[in-house]
């Protein structure tokens, strides 16, 4: 497993997810704190097996699905 390669898949993944969650969430109007940090931590734990299937799909295309990011 890449792991450089997953924490920054993870961190952009777990930032858009978050956000469109959130606005769907406000729009619909669930607007008060216990939501919003129901949304923030579901985003963060629904951008983990995402963010790991798209770093294992940039790795068998790059042919590097078991390198640790260094060479």
């Amino acid at each position: 497993m890449n792991w450089p390669l997953l924490s920054m898949i993870y961190s952009m993944t777990a930032t858009v997810l978050i956000g469109v969650i959130m606005i769907a969430a406000l729009v619909i109007g669930f607007d008060e704190i216990p939501h919003i940090i129901t949304v923030a931590v579901g985003g963060a734990l629904l951008a983990i097996p995402v963010a790991w299937f798209f770093t294992k799909k940039i790795g068998s295309i790059s042919g590097e699905e078991t390198s640790n990011g260094h060479s």
